[in-house]
């Protein structure tokens, strides 16, 4: 666990890096990196903690799950090399908010206007869940994130139950107005908070999009909505 609070991004994603709170996740990310999917035999693994990706005075936040173990836990940036990063950052470039549709590694070209994105667990976990443990030892991460991006901070975009569930108490913790009870999570609810909107759509999994429960069009509607109370489109 880390000792000191980082002061800026850079450092929170530094420290984001070296985390190995989680014996488990450690197993597990180290275990996935050193025995490699076929299709990536000749890839170096990143095999670590995952970090943030973005802009440090980001006006729009996207909050997922985890890394995957073969997508960022490979390539050591958020939804990149899987398939649900294919769907996010198609759909981010569709409305203006990536300056490419494709994220494949580190060095791409890929810029994102005005984004961030994070996640509230920063290690692969093992069939795409981690525990509650897992999730509040990862917790000051995402909070120390939140106190960093504060003063430009205008919208949140939340993939998924998971990420919903763990945003809500952190932003409440750090002073924003989240009611009691708080929303349940749905696509397209929305909650207005002080400073900032909150959006929720469902996860880009491939669970979702295979299954035509999220739509590119869906996707794409709410990240424009996001971005536009973001002031970016």
């Amino acid at each position: 666990m880390k000792k000191t609070r980082p002061q800026t991004i850079a450092e929170l994603d530094t420290a984001v890096s070296a985390c190995r709170a989680c014996p488990r996740l450690v197993r597990w990310r180290e275990q996935v990196a050193q025995d490699k999917r076929a299709a990536f035999a000749d890839q170096n693994y990143w095999g670590k903690a995952v970090p943030g990706f973005g802009l440090s005075d980001a006006a729009m936040l996207i909050v997922g799950l985890a890394p995957a173990a073969h997508g960022a836990n490979r390539t050591g940036r958020m939804f990149t090399g899987d398939r649900s990063g294919d769907v996010l950052y198609r759909a981010m470039h569709a409305v203006g908010l990536a300056n490419q549709p494709t994220a494949t590694h580190l060095g791409d070209g890929l810029t994102l206007n005005g984004v961030r994105i994070t996640a509230p667990v920063h290690c692969a976990p093992p069939q795409n869940k981690p525990t509650p443990a897992e999730r509040d030892r990862c917790k000051p991460w995402l909070d120390d994130e939140l106190r960093l991006l504060r003063p430009t901070l205008r919208s949140i975009l939340v993939l998924g139950a998971f990420g919903w569930q763990s945003l809500l108490p952190i932003l409440a913790a750090n002073g924003w107005d989240i009611p009691r009870p708080a929303p349940k999570f749905g696509h397209g609810v929305r909650l207005e908070s002080g400073s900032i909107t909150v959006f929720a759509s469902y996860h880009v999994s491939q669970r979702n999009t295979f299954t035509g429960l999220l739509t590119p069009r869906m996707i794409e509607d709410v990240l424009r909505d996001a971005g536009r109370h973001a002031r970016l489109l």
